[in-house]
């Protein structure tokens, strides 16, 4: 068994208030859940309204695919175009 985790720096463009970026932050963690079975929370900066970092985790039988579904995670963020992604990094245990 392996177990992956990908922290996730991001800076908002839209919110001006926390309660605006709580629902961005909320349908990113939404549609990421949704779409890769993936464990999703927002770790850090929760007092901020323009920036956040998000935690992912997942649980796989092999490291390629740990790491892979991972950095599809990121790239999915990504094209989201709703945040700017500034920094991320992916550990296998």
């Amino acid at each position: 068994m392996h177990v992956g985790v990908c922290t996730i720096e991001l800076r908002m463009r839209e919110p001006h208030s926390l309660k605006a970026k709580r629902q961005v932050v909320k349908s990113i963690i939404t549609r990421v859940r949704n779409q890769f079975n993936v464990a999703v929370a927002e770790v850090d900066h929760q007092d901020k309204w323009q920036r956040t970092t998000l935690g992912v985790a997942v649980v796989s039988t092999a490291t390629d695919h740990a790491n892979g579904i991972l950095s599809k995670v990121v790239n999915f963020i990504e094209s989201m175009y709703v945040v700017d992604l500034i920094d991320y990094h992916i550990e296998i245990w």
